[in-house]
């Protein structure tokens, strides 16, 4: 299986990918456009994404480029703190950390309106340490869609070149990358993904 090639989502090149996708469809025009008005209310909250996911699920917390937590819609070069369920990262208080490198509202055929925020893993920005703190490398990618077409409503969450995080300090660090990267692989990780596209949608 190859992955998906979508508007605005890096290339696979090398690693593990995934392409989660949830979808509704809607025939009233004006029910559509009030449904993905809350969609992108909850799209853009992603302190509370985990409320739409479920308790098993992993929490999202958004943070500036000062390591301060924010209440607000995200910003490019903010930070989002992963706490995934089981032990995190050793070095990095427990947690797992993403920027966002790219925020934009470019739409291609067969969309109406689209929104894209796209991460890459990063270093935590409370901790002193040039090291990346996440189980995938830099170079591997998330991205999040929603978008409106004329009858549907989609969510889309796209992984790209998942490669496993071997530069970071600390044997156990090393360890635990490699184990969630093996989970990974072996798609069990999009059972989380697809959790928060239905529940964004889950109206």
């Amino acid at each position: 299986m190859k992955a998906k090639k979508v508007y605005g989502v890096p290339e696979q090149i090398k690693g593990a990918f995934h392409d989660t996708e949830s979808q509704k469809e809607v025939n009233d025009p004006d029910i559509l456009l009030q449904k993905f008005e809350v969609l992108k209310d909850r799209f853009f909250s992603i302190n509370n994404w985990k409320d739409y996911c479920g308790t098993l699920s992993a929490d999202f917390k958004l943070y500036d480029v000062n390591g301060m937590s924010v209440e607000r819609i995200p910003r490019q070069g903010d930070y989002i703190k992963i706490d995934i369920p089981g032990p995190g990262d050793f070095e990095a208080r427990g947690y797992d950390w993403v920027e966002i490198v790219n925020i934009s509202d470019d739409h291609n055929d067969g969309e109406v309106e689209r929104y894209l925020i796209k991460c890459r893993p990063s270093k935590s920005p409370q901790v002193e340490d040039s090291t990346g703190r996440h189980f995938f490398s830099r170079k591997s990618t998330s991205t999040f869609i929603i978008s409106r077409g004329k009858d549907f409503i989609k969510v889309g969450i796209y992984g790209r070149n998942e490669i496993p995080n071997y530069i970071q300090k600390g044997i156990l660090s090393k360890i635990r990358n490699f184990i969630i990267s093996l989970v990974s692989s072996a798609h069990l990780t999009k059972i989380q993904w697809k959790c928060l596209a239905d529940g964004l949608l889950d109206f």
